[in-house]
């Protein structure tokens, strides 16, 4: 099983990396937290790894911290919580709101993520209430890289919507009412709120 990888961006997007490691090429599928923290294509990174194995598919999920890992990992343990909608739970909510939600039963943040409902948050709530020592103290939020155009941040932010499951036309009007509220907001902030208006 693969736990770490440390290697060259190839490609990067809002909900996958490339990653070259000893002449290969891995595929790995993140959230918007590790994108967000991500260096530019040609640069080093270093992921830990969440190796998830199907009769039809042998995928990887890539995390920027130890505690994104541990708490993806909680989550796929909740029944009707499969890999892909622990990712999109990681990039709707960032982790330490997430876990705050989990613990204090805020079933209203939790069912703002696309694939969460009721049912399915209240039994986050009540598996994993008393599981999550997770401490996300000193973690800092970083800024989206610098130097990338408006109209790039756009598509990006429209990109990881639509993988997530929302309508392109639904998509760009929330990102563009993202943007009219937080006109400085950097990738992970405006990601979020488009997240919150996306319907």
């Amino acid at each position: 099983m693969i736990a770490h990888l440390r290697g060259t961006v190839l490609e990067k997007h809002p909900n996958s990396v490339i990653l070259e490691a000893g002449g290969v090429g891995y595929e790995l599928t993140i959230p918007v937290s590790t994108f967000s923290q991500l260096p530019e294509a040609g640069k080093e990174a270093k992921l830990r790894v969440h190796t998830h194995v199907r009769e039809d598919a042998f995928l990887l999920y890539g995390f920027g911290t130890a505690e994104e890992k541990l708490l993806f990992e909680k989550l796929i343990t909740v029944s009707g919580i499969g890999p892909r909608v622990a990712v999109t739970a990681l990039s709707g909510i960032a982790p330490a709101e997430l876990v705050q939600a989990i613990k204090g039963g805020d079933l209203v943040t939790l069912t703002r993520v696309p694939g969460i409902g009721k049912k399915t948050a209240e039994r986050m709530v009540v598996e994993l209430r008393d599981k999550l020592d997770i401490a996300f103290a000193g973690q800092a939020a970083v800024a989206f890289v610098k130097g990338e155009s408006l109209s790039e941040l756009e598509l990006d932010l429209i990109s990881a919507l639509v993988n997530l499951g929302s309508q392109r036309p639904n998509a760009e009007t929330a990102v563009r009412k993202a943007k009219a509220a937080n006109p400085n907001g950097d990738f992970e902030a405006l990601f979020r709120k488009s997240m919150e208006l996306v319907r």
